[in-house]
């Protein structure tokens, strides 16, 4: 059965450039001209992935997305305009997956939805090795999709919890930026690394909320490792 897509944009013409894109690479597709729109359809049937605008008329994409994110971990896609930084860093912080910043071409929304399908679909055949992995006072669960740190639960979205379990296979060792795009994302070397750096942030946050002695570590010019407090 083909993935089903909410695809959200006020631009008619976006809209339905989009929509054959993504109906050409083999997915079910479903458009709205706004966010409001979207979220009424998404009560009714929960899609596979949903693509959102920021600016639209009515309910803005990234409230839309923090509602979605509060009942789902449906992956979701946001689409910035451009030098709008500001909206992809809000956008992360709120559980967005991946962003795009207008323009950029439908190949390439196309690139992104099948990198995040396929880890969707990597998480549920998950090798035995990650089926429970720990670092410290971090432990993670791939068939319950939990993570824990100081005996207390993680709230994680999809992408910070694939994030975490890259790191935590690593087992202290360094991570490249490069292999946790590949890892994580399923991006090459060449996509931009600040959707990497703003979920290591958010995951770095939690683990502090939780009064964890474990740490995410940069490692200048390279990427990040786990590291302990004595």
């Amino acid at each position: 059965m083909s993935a089903l897509i909410y695809l959200a944009d006020d631009d008619p013409g976006l809209l339905e450039v989009f929509s054959a894109f993504l109906e050409n690479a083999g997915y079910e597709v479903r458009a709205f001209p706004t966010g409001d729109d979207l979220a009424l359809e998404f009560e009714r049937r929960e899609p596979n992935l949903v693509v959102l605008d920021v600016m639209m008329p009515g309910t803005d994409g990234l409230t839309v997305c923090k509602n979605l994110r509060e009942v789902s971990n449906v992956p979701i896609v946001i689409l910035t305009a451009k030098d709008s930084e500001m909206d992809y860093m809000h956008g992360l912080a709120i559980g967005a997956d991946d962003y795009l910043t207008k323009p950029f071409s439908p190949s390439m929304l196309v690139m992104r939805v099948k990198a995040l399908l396929r880890r969707v679909e990597m998480g549920r055949v998950a090798s035995p090795a990650t089926h429970g992995l720990a670092y410290a006072d971090v432990q993670l669960s791939e068939e319950a999709h939990e993570a824990h740190a100081a005996n207390k639960p993680l709230s994680l979205t999809m992408t910070e919890f694939a994030l975490l379990r890259c790191l935590l296979e690593a087992n202290g060792t360094a991570v490249s930026r490069e292999a946790l795009l590949r890892k994580v994302w399923g991006f090459d070397a060449e996509v931009e690394t600040r959707v990497t750096d703003e979920t290591v942030r958010r995951v770095r946050r939690k683990l502090r909320d939780a009064g964890s002695v474990t740490r995410i570590k940069a490692v200048w010019g390279y990427g990040y490792k786990l590291e302990a407090d004595s």
